[in-house]
């Protein structure tokens, strides 16, 4: 790791730092991937490190590329004292709308690590989001917290990884849309497909009323 990562990420973690120095043991990062794409599920990752976890690359994972995202995906597992994700399907953000099936993904991901941890979190760091369900644990929303702090930004990476996977995969079942390219984004390609094929099963409807 060269000098100039190492202070990156020194400073990445001066938040975190801090409330372990108010007392906050067990600091669990919550972030999500998926709540603009047009198709799909959003997914939501949720993460206690290790106090001395320091892992090069670690960075909002949208300034992370592709390949070393899958890398820092199984490090960051291994670097976990526990870690959740929760995903929710596109029917069910047709039914509660976005915003709300994002908060229920990031409840389900934080019971998934309190069940692995064997206790609560003494406090939850999470980006932007509000009014949320955390099982009780105190928690800070941090305006762009995936690349403010370590465990929002570890956590940003396993949604957005898992997240990946899944398009992927739907990608082989629905080859005409471009799924494994975009990840289900509204680009000009995708709009094209739908205008063309219709919508497919995974499709959001409530996101392309414009398109069809």
């Amino acid at each position: 790791m060269t000098e100039k990562e190492s202070e990156r990420l020194d400073k990445l973690k001066q938040f975190e730092k801090n409330l372990f120095n108010e007392g906050n043991q067990f600091i669990c990062g919550i972030d999500e991937a998926g709540r603009g794409p047009l198709a799909g599920p959003v997914v939501v990752g949720a993460v206690v490190m290790k106090p001395d976890s320091k892992l090069e690359w670690v960075n909002d994972s949208k300034k992370v590329t592709e390949k070393r995202r899958e890398i820092l995906y199984d490090k960051i597992i291994e670097e976990s004292l526990a870690y959740g994700i929760g995903i929710v399907s596109w029917e069910e953000i047709d039914d509660i709308n976005i915003l709300n099936a994002t908060k229920k993904g990031l409840t389900e991901s934080l019971k998934q690590v309190v069940e692995k941890l064997q206790r609560k979190p003494d406090i939850v760091i999470v980006d932007a989001l509000r009014e949320i369900d955390t099982l009780g644990v105190p928690y800070q929303s941090i305006i762009k917290g995936d690349a403010n702090c370590y465990s929002i930004a570890c956590a940003s990476i396993l949604a957005k990884v898992t997240r990946d996977r899944i398009m992927r995969e739907y990608d082989e079942a629905f080859p005409e849309y471009g799924f494994a390219k975009h990840k289900g984004y509204g680009t000009r390609e995708h709009i094209e497909a739908i205008k063309k094929y219709g919508p497919c099963m995974i499709h959001r409807k409530s996101f392309i009323t414009h398109f069809i």
